[in-house]
């Protein structure tokens, strides 16, 4: 059997290192899974083993997810080194790369440099001043907000590419109006809303008390949604929320580029500072480690029967999902918020909150579906009156100029 390529990896250079003490992370207490040193990071030769590899396989786009912990932990030499290896390594291939930062580290070098190579920010920022610093201290206790805004400003003033990625906890599941105004009027119409979801050590089958309410959860997504429609011009969104694109593509038929929304995981891997490597960043954890990039190549572990096993494990839905109307666009949440029930029929913590937004969204996202395909319908005539009458006429298997993002031959060469 063919194997897949792989697209996208995810790379944790300094490991669970971070420079904030976030009391809703997740990944702080990774440092337990890497106790021989109390400092983690990626060295150089395995660096240019990592490149090497992701480069040199198959695939024709890939992309380099650096997160953490705090990726900019390693310095900016350490960046440089990256897109030197990924030039000598490189086949022709389109090659994209992707910073996720809590911005405390971020200067006049580091926005010369992603700016230089066109990287895509992410900048974890939860919303005003009162909402972000309510759990994103520093260790001192110390709120971050106005040095991470400060740095956002002096990105977003070079022109940089920054998303916000914006966690929705109990306490800012309050605020949907202003976080979504705050992160607009800053020049931030890129937003992922990311449901905290975190199980109680003392409790593990009960969220922990900074998590989102589900309920409350849904109402916040519905208030989001409206916003994100109000603004809308014509049939174009002005602002983008991650969900609600992601969630379009499938009511357009396509497949969704979340893989929250995908029927199955398992479509990218985890690269640790050490070389180890892991089904997805929620499970860094001994039961999904898959190899290491210094005996076993990335291909091979992306393709693995334990990576399989971990993807089909998202198609395995509970009884009630199953019997769910909206399973077909929820397809039953991340596995890593399915905490309520036992054993293999254990249900999403979020369900109440997809019912909720669904029940509010649907009419709406099949409208404008419809008036889309309407008006692309025209497009797509009027594209091929004019396009076709050359005698440059598209391959079968070529993109269809029409713009639909189909092959030509399954949609105006039909």
């Amino acid at each position: 059997m063919m194997q897949k390529p792989l697209q996208t990896i995810l790379i944790k250079p300094a490991g669970p290192d971070c420079n904030m003490a976030c009391t809703y992370c997740f990944y702080l207490n990774k440092k337990e899974l890497f106790e021989s040193t109390s400092i983690h990071r990626m060295p150089d030769e395995l660096l240019k083993e990592l490149i090497r590899q992701a480069m040199e396989q198959s695939a024709e786009q890939v992309s380099f997810i650096w997160q953490g912990g705090e990726p900019t932990l390693m310095g900016l030499d350490f960046y440089r080194k990256t897109v030197e290896l990924q030039q000598q390594f490189g086949r022709g291939q389109m090659v994209g790369n992707g910073l996720q930062t809590n911005g405390l580290l971020i200067n006049d070098d580091w926005i010369h440099f992603l700016k230089a190579y066109n990287w895509l920010v992410g900048l974890s920022l939860d919303g005003p001043e009162h909402i972000h610093d309510h759990y994103r201290r520093n260790s001192n206790g110390k709120g971050t907000w106005q040095k991470v805004v400060a740095n956002a400003e002096r990105m977003l003033a070079n022109d940089l590419a920054v998303n916000a990625l914006v966690v929705v906890n109990d306490y800012s599941v309050s605020y949907p109006d202003d976080i979504y105004q705050f992160h607009k009027n800053l020049g931030l119409p890129h937003m992922q809303f990311i449901p905290c979801v975190e199980v109680d050590i003392a409790n593990p089958s009960q969220p922990s008390s900074f998590s989102v309410p589900a309920e409350k959860y849904g109402q916040f997504l519905c208030r989001i949604f409206d916003l994100w429609m109000n603004d809308f011009s014509g049939l174009t969104p002005t602002t983008s929320v991650r969900m609600f694109d992601s969630l379009f593509h499938l009511y357009m038929g396509q497949a969704a580029p979340e893989c929250t929304l995908l029927n199955e995981c398992g479509n990218y891997v985890v690269v640790e500072h050490n070389g180890d490597v892991f089904s997805c960043d929620f499970f860094v954890q001994p039961e999904w480690r898959l190899g290491n990039i210094k005996s076993s190549s990335l291909t091979e572990m992306l393709n693995s029967g334990k990576q399989r096993a971990f993807g089909l494990r998202k198609a395995s839905q509970c009884d009630e999902c199953k019997n769910c109307r909206w399973l077909t666009f929820c397809r039953g949440g991340c596995p890593k918020d399915r905490i309520m029930g036992h054993g293999n029929n254990k249900q999403t913590y979020l369900c109440p909150a997809y019912k909720i937004f669904f029940e509010h969204s649907d009419k709406k996202f099949r409208q404008l579906a419809r008036e889309w395909e309407k008006q692309y319908s025209v497009m797509r005539t009027q594209r091929r009156n004019t396009e076709f009458s050359s005698n440059d006429k598209p391959g079968r298997n070529t993109s269809c100029p029409c713009g639909s993002g189909k092959k030509f031959k399954r949609c105006c060469g039909a």
